[in-house]
């Protein structure tokens, strides 16, 4: 298993549009055979970060999302609002292997 752990640096002023960014990317990851387990905006402290965490079985199933993302129109649709809106400025894009009980 894999979980890919996302930083967000975006634009404060913009908390909205990255909240509708987040929304469409859940249902987006879910759709292509991950399990998102949600956005982290900011509440109390720093208020241009923003966090995400999904999982995928393998990191080769993660690869196969990269690739049905690149050419679905929904992700593309995404994608596109946050580059219009400018709600991200920057990320980070950690791989981690999860511990359970």
């Amino acid at each position: 298993m894999i979980t890919v752990h996302l930083r967000y640096e975006i634009d404060a002023d913009k908390l909205a549009e990255f909240r509708e960014y987040g929304e469409r990317w859940i249902r987006l990851v879910n759709k292509l055979g991950g399990m998102h387990h949600g956005y982290f905006l900011p509440s109390e402290g720093d208020s241009d970060e923003a966090f995400a965490l999904f999982t995928f079985p393998s990191l080769a199933d993660y690869e196969q999302y990269r690739l049905a993302a690149a050419d679905d129109p929904e992700c593309i649709e995404a994608y596109e609002y946050a580059v219009e809106t400018k709600c991200i400025r920057r990320y980070e894009r950690r791989f981690l292997s999860p511990v359970f009980d």
